[in-house]
């Protein structure tokens, strides 16, 4: 019989769904009140027409984005009703491509060597998940992201330093939050067991090896990369550009639609005049936050397991946000193919089982209570709205600490990057 986890039938697999998804959001979209393409594609999309005219995509009020998805985006003003759908088109493709570079870390050294039947099935966690494909196929840039954060990934565990610091460089400026893998990535290059050996002293053993080639290539080509995107998109359009791509996110209030337990505070900020004797804890949110995702875990992790470290610090980093919804979770989603083949998730079903549950469950909770307020009108938030989200912020820190739990238990990494590296240089060697 033959086997179901082949390319052939995977990735077709993937495509079918998305392909399916897609047309039946047109068909939803032309005779259905409530739309199924996300209300963030027609901002998108509305930027492109201004920056098709020759004008500022901030000009469209509440995008908040990188320019250069709107210039991605400028076939969708091209005449004819099949252009609107072009970006759509894009986000899905990220998607597969996403789904292709998980299944090449899955058949490296750091994702256990798998055979290629079992790193598909893995792959398929992303590939093949309804919430994936629904969310790209109604318009969310997220899967953009997506293809940047793995292929980062994938040129660090494969040497490929200098792309590496421009795809971090990159991501950075597309999206803020991918900033937190700068630490675990640097880390991570500093275990050569090479840069250590007969060291003598504190510092030639745990800081000099930080200032490594590698992390100095790193760091620079990283640097040089964001820089130079945003100098340029300065040069073009202004304050405008660093206030809706970076500042508003400080200060940004958005209660609606939001997990976070910061919801009803949020809520009630909104709500109170503006004052400037007035403390705004939303301006201080991101302190624990930044300081679990950007600097516990990956002091403690980073050495261990990089595609896990990651994994922990974007679970992290989205738990602890100020503003939580749906689309965020592909942020982690698309590292959890690697992470589970040896997690606790995986080995003790019970635990796997009962995690998915409450995760979801808590999500479910908080989503009737959303309902009944907006669709029934009823006031539910206190407790209702407040109560779930408090309930789906502790089933995510027990997961986390799952994660955390299982990470921490491997060996350090001892430079595994390197042992690549060495094993590469052995097989170019013995061609010669």
């Amino acid at each position: 019989m033959r086997s179901l986890w082949t390319p052939s039938l995977v990735f077709g697999g993937a495509i079918f769904l998305r392909v399916v998804l897609f047309c039946y959001g047109l068909f939803q979209d032309a005779y259905s009140p409530l739309k199924y393409t996300d209300i963030d594609y027609f901002v998108f999309t509305d930027a492109a027409r201004y920056v098709a005219r020759g004008r500022s995509p901030y000009d469209r009020e509440t995008y908040r984005y990188t320019p250069l998805l709107a210039w991605l985006l400028i076939p969708t003003t091209w005449s004819g009703g099949a252009w609107f759908s072009f970006g759509k088109g894009v986000f899905a493709t990220a998607d597969i491509l996403t789904g292709w570079l998980l299944v090449l870390i899955l058949r490296s050294q750091t994702g256990g060597n798998m055979s290629l039947k079992n790193s598909l099935r893995f792959a398929s966690i992303w590939l093949l998940n309804p919430m994936v494909a629904t969310i790209s196929t109604r318009g969310s840039s997220e899967g953009l992201l997506g293809v940047m954060v793995i292929s980062l990934l994938w040129a660090i565990i494969n040497r490929h330093i200098k792309l590496a610091g421009v795809l971090l460089g990159l991501a950075v400026h597309f999206k803020i939050y991918p900033f937190i893998y700068a630490p675990a990535i640097l880390l991570y290059l500093s275990s050569d067991p090479a840069a250590t050996k007969g060291a003598s002293t504190m510092f030639a053993k745990y800081i000099a090896p930080v200032f490594s080639n590698d992390n100095i290539a790193m760091t620079i080509s990283s640097l040089v990369t964001f820089a130079g995107l945003n100098l340029a998109m300065y040069m073009l359009y202004g304050y405008s550009f660093l206030q809706h791509t970076y500042l508003h996110h400080v200060t940004r209030i958005d209660h609606r639609h939001n997990f976070s337990p910061y919801n009803i505070l949020l809520y009630l900020s909104s709500s109170s005049p503006t004052a400037t004797n007035t403390f705004h804890f939303e301006s201080i949110a991101f302190v624990p936050q930044l300081l679990l995702s950007a600097v516990l875990i990956p002091l403690v992790l980073a050495k261990r397991d990089l595609p896990g470290t990651m994994l922990a610090q974007t679970f992290a980093f989205v738990a602890l946000n100020k503003v939580c919804t749906s689309q965020y979770f592909i942020w982690f989603l698309m590292l959890v193919p690697i992470y589970l083949p040896d997690s606790s998730l995986l080995s003790k079903p019970r635990l796997g089982i009962t995690a998915g549950a409450l995760w979801v469950g808590a999500q479910a909770l908080w989503l009737w209570q959303g309902y009944e307020l907006e669709f029934l009108g009823r006031s539910t938030f206190v407790p209702g709205l407040w109560g779930s989200g408090l309930a789906f912020y502790a089933v995510n820190m027990w997961i986390l600490g799952i994660i955390v739990g299982d990470i921490g238990g491997k060996p350090m990494s001892a430079g595994s990057a390197y042992r690549l590296r060495d094993e590469k240089l052995v097989a170019q060697r013995s061609k010669g």
